[in-house]
């Protein structure tokens, strides 16, 4: 059976995504401890929404 093979999210690589890869996703544990530090210095970051939402904008003063 040819093994599933998936590109190595931080260099590319062609990789078996089975149990013949400790490091899957990734291609080698080198890539694997690159993509750590990146989460551990916090240079991945989910963008932030800049609108205001409906709850952000203040509601008109009672007359």
């Amino acid at each position: 059976m040819k093994p599933h093979l998936v590109n190595c999210p931080h260099c590319g690589q062609a990789s078996p995504y089975d149990a013949s890869n400790p490091f899957r996703p990734f291609c080698c544990e080198r890539c694997r401890l690159i993509d750590l530090g990146q989460w551990a210095s916090e240079s991945y970051r989910v963008p932030l929404n800049e609108e205001p939402g409906p709850d952000d904008i203040p509601s008109e003063p009672d007359q």
